[in-house]
């Protein structure tokens, strides 16, 4: 799994944008936490926080199929008889 997250600080955004937290151009306005993950949850890499960085590791790709027993989307676990997806396109009210 990768995870790109991006680092955002008030002196990345033009000076007409107005910002409520703060005027100050180091403030922090997102803070990242890119990362690696294996199939298995190990993280490889990361995550990183209020830096900018590139992320790399060598992946065993075998870890695929061993990630696939523990937990496998598309193969047993997938119940159509059980679980449906149905997207209700009509315009709702954005409060109830």
């Amino acid at each position: 799994m990768l995870s790109a997250c991006q680092v955002l600080r008030r002196s990345d955004l033009p000076a007409d944008i107005p910002n409520a937290l703060s005027e100050d151009p180091q403030t922090l306005l997102m803070r990242g936490g890119s990362c690696i993950v294996d199939p298995l949850g190990k993280v490889l890499a990361g995550p990183v926080f209020e830096e900018e960085a590139i992320l790399s590791v060598e992946l065993d790709l075998d870890e695929i199929a061993r990630g696939k027993y523990d937990f496998d989307v598309a193969g047993h676990y997938a119940r159509p008889d059980v679980f449906q997806l149905s997207v209700d396109e009509r315009p709702h009210d954005p409060v109830v």
